[in-house]
């Protein structure tokens, strides 16, 4: 309880109460007086990182930082049926974009499989664990719940002779699957469910990615986890919050198995993000079922998922750390994870002009044939990002919304008779008129432009009432594919309950527009990422399209020869700050 009330004054005070807790516990006369901080991330290689993940692993990696101390990394690989190299290389690759280092500190639970099973046949040595050969329906229905103590298993009393040669059945692979696990002995009447004889170890007869058939019985994360932190030196265990019922029996195997250390455990609240899930199980099913793309589907929260749609480190790390810790669980807008987005890509990003839906527009005064160099800014907010050349000539294009016949109320962009409009570091324009196909669709909007306004600004300074609009020349400028992505999920909180989350799924989460017009600076851009050797591992080049947004090359199907932008994110912010 006390550890309740500390937490709860360091919320209410604006502070991270883990960095209460281990400034207290390495002050003078602390449980860890002298030692340096060392904490880990422990994540299991069944699947890719995610947004959830990324929380834990900043406070993992964050907290080992500002106390000068250690991180860990550690492959909780105890699951042999649904782990594999390929997501321990993805792990790996994730933490380093992220701008944190493991340095030499890199585990494997598998490569301590020989001490975690000398700790069970310790622990069976003491009475303290046994051989369970019932059913799953009858341990089930053994278990009790909170107001009905469990049942004691037939098998709990046997003799130490009898669960030693039961366990090294086990281990010989002379029991089947699910006929035989082994439990700690503590407590079926406990109030903590937990501590009702859970269960250590069970029978698995799968390959490893790690150790092949070397094995078939395999620790429980409840118990593995607890002993390799203490063999590991770990002095904080920082973990989610759905763990501190299981502290109790982490102390208890630390305490039963004679270890070196005793890790103090601190459990945090997980992170939420509306429109969004981030359960292993249900992600891994919109990739199977084939829903997304892959892993690396830029809708997903997936690490990999979040960098191909042009989420940046820095985006994500100010993310992570300005929702701060918390004790309690609490749901993040997914408008702030832009929100952050769009701050870094506002100071980083590079101007340029696309059109997405193109018309083509006809300076019906400017010489055919003729062409033009203009200069313009990389970045108006910051002047050392420098500047880049355009060309300009009689034909271009620009967005179909920049046009309206009959325009409405307001309309401040083209339209015949309307306000004079600036083209972006170009010249002033008038619209004269349009031409229409046979259908009366726009195919092109004509207009004259004043020569005395060179770079957009008029010779006799007076004032422009309309818009200042984007504009790619016709005759210099590279075709595009753009994805246009919005959220996965049409549904707040896909994951509520009494839904199907496959039902939530929002039809209009991708959209793709195929002919677009780029710059022709593009291209090399695209050149010079396609000599990249690992592309999906690091950002693509990321802009600001003019008045549309900010995109990024796709890292894995864009090319110089097909360019293909993803939009990150829009340039309106939502967020309600």
């Amino acid at each position: 309880m006390a550890e309740e009330v500390k937490a709860a004054v360091a919320e209410s005070e604006g502070k991270n109460f883990i960095d209460a807790f281990i400034e207290e516990d390495i002050a003078e006369g602390g449980r860890f007086q002298g030692q340096q901080v060392h904490t880990r991330f422990p994540p299991e290689p069944n699947g890719y990182l995610h947004i959830g993940h990324c929380k834990a692993l900043t406070i993992d990696f964050g907290t080992a930082e500002r106390f000068g101390g250690l991180c860990n990394l550690r492959m909780d690989d105890t699951n042999p049926t649904k782990e594999d190299v390929e997501f321990v290389d993805a792990i790996k690759e994730d933490i380093h974009w992220l701008g944190f280092d493991w340095g030499d500190n890199l585990f494997f639970a598998s490569n301590m499989f020989d001490f975690f099973y000398e700790c069970a046949v310790s622990l069976i040595r003491k009475g303290l664990a046994y051989v369970d050969e019932q059913t799953v329906e009858e341990i089930r229905a053994q278990r009790g719940n909170v107001n009905v103590p469990g049942q004691e298993s037939p098998y709990r009393n046997r003799s130490v002779e009898e669960h030693l040669a039961r366990f090294q059945a086990m281990k010989n692979g002379e029991i089947p699957e699910g006929r035989a696990i082994l439990r700690a002995r503590i407590d079926m009447a406990s109030s903590n469910m937990n501590m009702r004889d859970p269960v250590l170890y069970r029978i698995m007869f799968a390959e490893h990615h790690n150790t092949g058939s070397s094995w078939c019985i395999y620790p429980m994360y409840d118990f593995a986890h607890p002993i390799q932190d203490a063999l590991e030196g770990i002095t904080h265990s920082l973990c989610s919050l759905e763990f501190e019922a299981h502290r109790p029996l982490y102390n208890w195997v630390i305490e039963n198995c004679e270890l070196p250390a005793h890790p103090r455990q601190i459990e945090f609240a997980r992170l939420g993000i509306d429109h969004t899930v981030m359960s292993k199980r249900k992600l891994r099913k919109l990739v199977e079922e084939n829903y997304v793309s892959g892993w690396d589907d830029p809708r997903m929260p997936t690490l990999c998922g979040l960098r191909r749609r042009g989420y940046t480190a820095a985006a994500i790390r100010s993310f992570c750390e300005r929702i701060g810790v918390a004790k309690s669980p609490n749901t993040i807008e997914y408008g702030f994870l832009e929100h952050c987005l769009r701050e870094d890509l506002n100071a980083h990003a590079e101007r340029t002009m696309a059109v997405l839906h193109p018309v083509k527009l006809t300076v019906t005064n400017y010489p055919e044939g003729k062409s033009e160099t203009f200069t313009v800014e990389n970045n108006p907010t910051d002047p050392a990002q420098g500047t880049h050349e355009i060309t300009f000539s009689r034909h271009l294009w620009i967005e179909e919304e920049d046009f309206m016949e009959v325009p409405v109320p307001k309309y401040k962009r083209l339209t015949p008779g309307g306000f004079e409009c600036r083209l972006k570091g170009a010249y002033l324009v008038t619209c004269t008129g349009c031409v229409k196909d046979e259908s009366g669709r726009v195919v092109e909007v004509l207009c004259e432009y004043d020569p005395n306004s060179s770079g957009g600004d008029p010779a006799d300074g007076r004032k422009v009432k309309g818009a200042t609009l984007h504009w790619v020349d016709a005759a210099n400028c590279m075709d595009a594919e753009v994805r246009l992505y919005d959220n996965l999920f049409s549904d707040e909180q896909p994951d509520g309950p009494d839904k199907d989350f496959l039902t939530c799924l929002n039809p209009e989460s991708l959209t793709v527009l195929t002919g677009c017009k780029v710059e022709p600076e593009m291209r090399k851009v695209a050149e010079e990422f396609d000599k990249k050797e690992n592309r999906t591992g690091v950002n693509a080049p990321t802009f600001q399209f003019m008045r549309m947004g900010y995109f990024c090359l796709d890292n894995r199907d864009s090319s110089a020869e097909h360019l293909v932008f993803n939009r990150s994110v829009s340039l309106k912010d939502s967020f309600k700050k």
